[in-house]
């Protein structure tokens, strides 16, 4: 066996189902031993969609996700993603192209100091420089990413260990002992050469496929932690449950998830991964106005959730008492201190929890309820409001909820489109939203769509689509098309920045950079053999959702590109 084909049989015994790439000669063998062996394989058009695609997987399945980019440009191309990856505690794998080992650092192409820029933003960065290293590693980096808080490893595989060892010799020019040495000088270069080969590959026909996987282990809770918690919200009143992405590290156990929070009894919001926990309608989950919630609440619960700029850096809780359960030391403790601070597995702990608690809030989830549904009616009344051009946004996010099934997977991608989209859609189930997460990266829609396709392909996947982030990916409808994954995408197009304009303009009275055109990005699906259409009515848009859920479920993936109009509904949104 070659390299390629060890990394390969590695992947496939741990799980590992498919294997997303850009093609490079440095990597050959990773990929096609990997179809070989059945692994699908997914070659999209940019490398940072590959690794996206790899990160849903992992957010879906719970098995990191795997993608392999050749040496120097390919693997730079990728770092948004695997920092992206990072942030959101995703785990995946990402095998990176190398130079020769013994060229290494002797201005081979695309050599560079690959392990110096990965370092920066995975949780660990190694290079494999024998065949028989490969085995270990790999296992290695199975459990590094998943252990504690999740997040990406890279592994850089050299050329030279993933091809056979024949053609690596003849590369080397490696002279056998029949062909002896002209001089001093040509003696000492064959012996390094011949060193360097015996030391690259010995023990290679010994290696173990038959190793069992490392165990992986994080934090987990005691049961007085448990015990302790439950006294706290015995004592309150008005407890507030929020659940975030933290907490849903294990997808085995989501649908478990949303049975423990249900039988809590507590009013919730729901942010990240955690969105569509207890389906489109749930009594206890609360959609709006969580900063005026928390302010009346007397324990807030964070389970999975860091008091970061999205809880205004812990102002929001103020000197409210509150719990904290997070796998992330880091995030437990940040900004603010806990009442009572829990450094384990949110899921676990909330599901341990609802074991010996159960509650009822009736008055205080009603109060709660009227706010959020006098909040609706405000939408509403927005909704119906006419714009100069094209569909109100809010209108077309309202019209379109019906319309979905309850096999629907929502991509986000974009600012204030997609965040209008946030206030009006509604997730069908656990696992049913994907969005970057506290990077707030433009162009995870495509990777992502790739990956939720893949791992459930009986559902509908959509992205929805900002036209300024729709730029970065929309080239993967090629790829959509090719591999047979017919995603649909709703492009909210009004020709502009306009999340960014929002505050530009008003604070700095300028429109620069911030202007596009009402472009006929349906017809870049078209040109790869998808299905699209562009409208700029309500009843038009109505009638391409039936479209496009027809074509889609034929095979073909769709583009509907919306003109849209302006409004007010995000006005003075900005994070700092």
């Amino acid at each position: 066996m070659n390299g390629g084909e060890i990394i390969a049989k590695v992947l496939q015994k741990h799980g590992v189902k498919y294997l997303f790439t850009l093609c490079g000669g440095h990597i050959s063998p990773i990929f096609v031993s990997a179809q070989n062996l059945g692994i699908r394989l997914i070659d999209t058009r940019h490398e940072v969609n590959a690794v996206f695609a790899a990160d849903a997987v992992a957010r879906l399945t719970g098995i990191p996700g795997v993608a392999t980019v050749t040496a120097g440009p390919g693997l730079t191309n990728t770092i948004t993603a695997v920092k992206n990856a990072a942030l959101a505690q995703s785990p995946l794998i990402l095998l990176g192209g190398g130079a020769a080992t013994i060229l290494k650092g002797r201005g081979s192409l695309q050599d560079i100091d690959q392990l110096s820029i990965m370092k920066a933003v995975c949780k660990w960065s190694t290079t494999i420089s024998k065949v028989k290293e490969i085995i270990p590693t790999l296992d290695k980096a199975f459990a590094v990413a998943q252990e504690g808080v999740p997040g990406p490893v890279y592994i850089e595989c050299p050329i030279d260990v993933l091809f056979g060892e024949e053609l690596v010799r003849s590369w080397y020019g490696a002279k056998s002992k029949e062909t002896p040495p002209k001089n001093f000088q040509e003696r000492i270069v064959q012996w390094y050469i011949n060193n360097h080969a015996k030391n690259l590959f010995a023990g290679k026909d010994s290696v173990n496929l038959n190793t069992p996987n490392q165990p992986f282990r994080f934090p987990t809770h005691s049961s007085s932690q448990v015990e302790k918690a439950t006294a706290k919200i015995k004592e309150s009143k008005k407890p507030l449950l929020l659940v975030g992405s933290g907490a849903m590290m294990n997808p085995a156990k989501a649908n478990e998830l949303a049975v423990a929070v249900s039988k809590l009894g507590i009013p919730v919001y729901l942010s990240g991964m955690g969105r569509g926990l207890l389906g489109k309608e749930n009594d206890l989950q609360m959609r709006h106005n969580r900063r005026d919630a928390i302010k009346e609440s007397d324990l807030i619960i964070l389970a999975g959730v860091p008091n970061d700029f999205r809880l205004d850096y812990g102002n929001h809780i103020g000197g409210r008492k509150f719990i904290s359960i997070n796998r992330s030391k880091e995030d437990l403790l940040k900004n603010k201190t806990p009442t009572v601070a829990i450094h384990a597995d949110p899921q676990e702990f909330l599901i341990a929890l609802a074991e010996k608690f159960q509650g009822n809030y009736p008055d205080w989830k009603s109060a709660l309820r009227t706010r959020d549904e006098k909040r609706e009616a405000n939408i509403d009344e927005q909704a119906g409001a006419p714009t100069h051009l094209g569909v109100n946004p809010i209108k077309l996010f309202r019209d379109m909820d019906p319309q979905l099934s309850d096999q629907t997977i929502l991509v986000a991608d974009g600012g204030d489109f997609v965040a209008t989209g946030a206030y009006t859609l509604r997730p069908r189930g656990p696992l049913s939203w994907l969005d970057p997460g506290v990077f707030g990266t433009l162009g995870v829609g495509a990777g992502f769509a790739l990956g939720a396709k893949l791992v459930f392909p009986e559902k509908d996947v959509y992205i929805i689509y900002g036209d300024g982030s729709a730029g970065y990916s929309l080239m993967e409808y090629d790829t959509f098309v090719r591999h047979n994954l017919p995603v649909v995408s709703v492009i909210g197009n009004d020709a502009c920045w306009t999340q960014i304009a929002r505050d530009q303009i008003e604070f700095l009275k300028s429109d620069a950079a911030m202007n596009l055109a009402y472009s006929n990005y349906q017809m870049i699906g078209q040109a790869f053999g998808a299905e699209g259409v562009r409208v700029d009515t309500i009843e038009g848009f109505n009638a391409a959702i039936i479209e496009a859920q027809r074509v889609s479920r034929s095979g073909k993936p769709y583009i509907i590109n919306a003109i849209i109009g302006k409004t007010d509904f995000r006005k003075g949104s900005i994070s700092m």
